[in-house]
């Protein structure tokens, strides 16, 4: 029985021995990692900031700047992680978390697919520049001024003066409206006049008025079409075109048309009719309405 104790007592104390070895001989080379892993961390600081410095007199986009700034820094960490990891002599654990990364890699892919895809929208967003901030934008309702553009979201400044952020994956897959990049915008007003108007002079009428609005585009010129029989009116949209440099100008543009016509229509006598509507008191229809209240006040009832 001692015999046993004493021959794994014997095995333990080599063992603790050879490791102490190992520990001392590999001081120096773990001393060497810990600066090399220094000397990384400082020259990644340094292409960041160099990054910082030419990217954006090369590429006129915050966001893709951002970009490269950040995956420029960590490349850098990551290369040192590696040259430290080889002065240490393990290759091994170099393949094993190259292994290890890709798996935990799938796993967030799918943990958290819907950030990941903001995050790569948000990069196309940076190279292809649908849009910038300070343009006029307008989607899922939301109309305003973008703000900022970051890789998981964009911010738009409503007119009404609420921040909306919305995911880039949104920004780059849905339908949205640069109003910008598209300064042109059609203003478009549909009014009735009444059946005994003059169509003809009713047209050149709104164009009279519309000509003087202020900020129409002269090259354009103002188009009148009447386009149904309404129930109690002849309807017509009247259109122009003016420059957007923003919606208070489309709004302010569209006020002053309405005054025009209105006020154009006021000076010749024109009428905007009201709905018309017909009370019919009879089972059969056609019943005079002055007979039943004939009948009414004739019984006493008020």
């Amino acid at each position: 029985m001692d015999i046993g104790i004493d021959s794994a007592w014997k095995i333990l104390t080599e063992e603790i021995e050879a490791w102490f070895e190992m520990a001392v001989k590999g001081i120096p080379n773990f001393v060497a990692a810990l600066v090399v892993m220094f000397l990384f961390v400082l020259l990644a600081k340094l292409v960041k900031s160099m990054v910082k410095k030419w990217v954006p007199k090369i590429l006129d986009n915050r966001a893709a700047s951002n970009l490269i700034q950040t995956v420029s820094y960590f490349l850098v960490i990551l290369a040192g992680l590696f040259v430290s990891l080889g002065i240490l002599e393990l290759e091994k654990t170099v393949t094993s978390l190259l292994a290890g990364a890709g798996v935990v890699g799938l796993a967030l892919g799918f943990a958290f697919q819907e950030i990941a895809s903001n995050f790569v929208s948000g990069i196309f967003i940076a190279f292809r520049h649908p849009y910038q901030i300070g343009d006029i934008v307008e989607i899922d309702g939301f109309l305003g001024e973008v703000t900022d553009i970051s890789l998981r979201t964009s911010s738009i400044m409503t007119f009404q003066g609420l921040e909306v952020l919305i995911p880039n994956k949104y920004m780059f897959t849905k339908p949205f409206i640069n109003y910008t990049t598209t300064p042109r915008r059609r203003v478009d007003i549909e009014v009735g006049v009444s059946y005994g108007d003059d169509l003809r002079s009713i047209e050149s009428m709104v164009k009279d008025a519309l000509n003087n609005v202020e900020g129409r585009i002269k090259s354009n010129p103002v188009e009148v079409f009447f386009k149904e029989f309404g129930s109690s009116s002849i309807n017509f949209v009247a259109r122009f075109w003016i420059e957007y440099p923003g919606d208070n100008y489309f709004l302010k543009s569209r006020h002053e048309a309405i005054i025009a016509i209105k006020e154009a229509f006021d000076e010749n006598d024109v009428t905007i009719p009201f709905p018309i509507r017909t009370l019919d008191f009879g089972i059969k229809g056609g019943e005079n309405l002055s007979k039943p209240l004939a009948e009414t006040f004739t019984n006493g009832h008020a």
